[in-house]
């Protein structure tokens, strides 16, 4: 009867370990080959829609340090991790845009083959 005591509780504790163990992220992958955004042409609209308005990350609020409101301050940030993850509403990241929908599948290959080709302006 002892055997039995013992290896119930490791038994739900082992299904337990294992359970937590198989989460994983899933990779967001994109193909970049028939694609070549600039930042003029499809990213610009896409930040201003969705980023840089007023009350978040505009030159003016600037929220939590980040401005993604020119060229120059979108290819800085888009070299961070941070930048698509948040956008992808990775799990290590803050979702963004904040309270709103992830952004649709063509807009974030826009984003991410744009970054792939060395952020073209």
């Amino acid at each position: 009867m002892r055997k039995y005591q013992i290896s119930i509780p490791l038994t739900c504790f082992l299904f337990f370990l294992l359970s937590f163990s198989s989460c994983t992220t899933e990779t967001i992958s994109y193909d970049c080959s028939a694609i070549a955004p600039t930042y003029t042409d499809n990213i610009k609209s896409i930040m201003d829609a969705n980023c840089a308005y007023s009350g978040c990350h505009d030159a003016t609020t600037n929220a939590h340090g980040i401005n993604l409101s020119t060229y120059a301050t979108v290819a800085d940030e888009s070299s961070r991790a941070r930048f698509m993850g948040s956008m992808e509403h990775d799990g290590s990241y803050d979702r963004m845009p904040e309270g709103k929908a992830q952004l649709n599948t063509s807009d974030l290959e826009k984003i991410y083959c744009w970054i792939q080709n060395g952020a073209p302006q």
